[in-house]
């Protein structure tokens, strides 16, 4: 978590102007109409309350009202204005719970769509410290938490507007006995803030637990296999069980502080009510027709006390939510957030010429000169694990910034920002990314849109996935994530390598996308992509030796050492360390 002040510390206005300033304007002019129903609900609610006083005093003179609560209407008549007065306070909650549901059902989404495309967005420098878990957390489970707490804002709406219509109109009656509604209010907030702190406690440790259960989850089937190998079944078990016991018990002392509660705004509304009747028996000159008629527009408040009480305690369960969502809201948008319109391959002959360029991490540094990337070329870049190929591979993508960089394009020297414009068409494929759609003909389409059958089963054929597709019965449509037809990880990984080839990037980078073939199927799959990408500079990361012999220059990182050069090119790549360059 942040070190900043956290947003259980602050008010709880402080937090409602938060969850406030997350609405859209439709939302805000929407929530307009719905206060508006809510007031008119409120108002014929109480008209509703002040009509039973004629029919269970018949005959009995109403000191307030005038011709529409005379007493001396027919009980058809009376009955005729509660029924009316009572079904449009029935319709008008009712439409105003249907544009409530709207608005609910519009934040959450507007929610996940807000976060995700800002995690889209963020630079890869900004996600470093974030785990999956917690990401996917933040895009599922998070925000129904937040969603909760926006219909609790809407309770408390709802319950504030009928309150204040309700007292107005009891003041009317009866100025007198309202003098002890200020008591009340206040043991009523007293109530309110019982237990508060214990609430949000329990709240944030739920959120906590809910991320540690995402992580439990995650990659289930690899995990599994990753868990009995070493024989640690009974450990998950207990593990998983810890938490959901946490869980259960936060969720049960949730339920308990409400229940809390609500029993104790009951006692007090009770009390209340007992305390009136006592007041108006004993305090000459209050009539009996208005102390009914007060009474029944406090009663009327009852659930919307209880309500209440729940909604803070909902809101206090929002808070850790809404931090967790705030701070991936607060990540940097990144420069190289992709352009509405799709850019294509560059004029010219293509070849980029890379001079110098410095990065970091790894953390001795890394620092590559005089690299070429030409059309139709293949650099091979290997080392030993955590010596920085990812790293330099993020950057040839554009994706990471360097320290330094110099390069020239069309014999003209360009900066790192035009160096990326340049490299945007491209692709980048890793061993530890698996497809998510659901489909093959689904996965090919989200990298061509528009490509025909024809052309999909051509790529298919390409990487060698024709004959698996040909054993199927479902054709383009045989199911990623079906147990009776799930592909293997080397199938994936051709699926994947499919993409580039209907992508035709201006750069491909292939870091370790073929580390589930063996050697003799990543030979034969790089020489179709270099066949079918005529136009595009390929950079392949992979630590099999035999690759070289595909590769028109090859990149070696070695800890301390100068590179091993081979190929056309000439290579010049060496670790240094930040002290050493100071």
């Amino acid at each position: 978590m942040p070190d900043e002040p956290s947003i259980l510390h602050v008010r709880s206005l402080d937090l409602l102007r938060a969850l406030l300033r997350t609405l859209a304007h439709r939302d805000l002019a929407e929530t307009a109409v719905y206060v508006a129903l809510s007031l008119g609900a409120a108002f014929a609610g109480s008209v509703a309350a002040l009509l039973l006083v004629p029919l269970v005093q018949p005959d009995h003179a109403l000191p307030f009202g005038g011709a529409l609560l005379s007493a001396h209407r027919s009980v058809g008549a009376q009955a005729a204005a509660f029924a009316a007065a009572s079904g449009a306070f029935a319709l008008l909650r009712w439409q105003a719970a249907r544009i409530g549901a709207r608005l609910v059902g519009r934040y959450g989404m507007n929610l996940r769509r807000r976060v995700h495309a800002r995690l889209i967005d963020a630079p890869l420098a900004s996600l470093a410290g974030a785990t999956s878990a917690e990401i996917a957390n933040v895009l599922t489970h998070n925000v129904e938490i937040l969603v909760q707490g926006f219909s609790a804002l809407q309770q408390l709406l709802v319950a504030g507007i009928t309150a204040a219509v309700s007292l107005g109109f009891a003041f009317w009656v009866s100025p007198l006995l309202l003098l002890a509604v200020p008591v009340l209010a206040g043991l009523g907030l007293a109530a309110s803030r019982a237990c508060g702190r214990e609430q949000a406690l329990v709240a944030r440790r739920y959120v906590a637990d809910m991320t540690q259960l995402f992580w439990h989850s995650e990659d289930f089937p690899r995990r599994l296999r990753h868990v009995r190998s070493f024989e640690r079944e009974d450990a998950e078990k207990a593990s998983c069980s810890a938490i959901a016991a946490r869980l259960g018990q936060g969720y049960r002392r949730q339920l308990e502080l409400v229940a809390s509660g609500r029993l104790v705004l009951e006692l007090l509304a009770t009390l209340g009510i007992a305390a009136l009747f006592l007041l108006a028996d004993r305090w000459r000159g209050v009539d009996r027709a208005a102390l009914i008629a007060v009474c029944l527009l406090l009663g009327r408040l009852l659930p919307y006390l209880v309500a209440t009480r729940q909604s803070f305690q909902q809101l206090r369960s929002t808070a850790p939510a809404f931090e967790l969502w705030q701070r991936y809201m607060r990540l940097d948008a990144d420069r190289t957030s992709a352009p509405t319109v799709p850019l294509r391959p560059v004029d010219g002959d293509g070849v980029l010429r890379i001079e110098r360029m410095r990065l970091t991490p790894p953390r001795a540094g890394l620092e590559v000169g005089e690299l070429v990337l030409a059309p139709g070329e293949l650099t091979l870049i290997s080392g030993d694990s955590g010596i920085g190929k990812s790293s330099l591979v993020d950057v040839l993508a554009g994706m990471a910034t360097p320290e330094v960089f110099v390069a020239r394009h069309d014999n003209r020297t360009i900066d790192f920002d035009a160096y990326r414009e340049l490299v945007r068409f491209g692709a980048y494929v890793s061993q530890n990314v698996r497809p998510w759609q659901r489909s093959v003909r689904e996965c090919l389409r989200w990298a061509a849109p528009d490509a025909t059958d024809a052309l999909l089963r051509s790529a298919l054929a390409d990487v060698g996935l024709d004959r698996r597709l040909a054993d199927s019965p479902h054709g383009l449509d045989i199911a990623l994530h079906s147990a009776s037809s799930r592909l293997s990880g080397g199938e994936l990984q051709r699926l994947l390598l499919a993409q580039v080839i209907l992508r035709q990037p201006r750069l491909a980078v292939l870091d370790e996308a073929t580390s589930a073939l063996d050697a003799a199927a990543e030979l034969a799959v790089l020489a179709a992509l270099k066949r079918r990408l005529p136009r595009t500079s390929l950079v392949v990361v992979s630590h099999r030796p035999g690759v070289a012999v595909l590769a028109d220059q090859s990149l070696t990182i070695e800890n301390g050492f100068p590179a091993s050069v081979t190929g056309s090119a000439v290579l010049r790549c060496t670790a240094w360390r930040q002290a050493r360059s100071a």
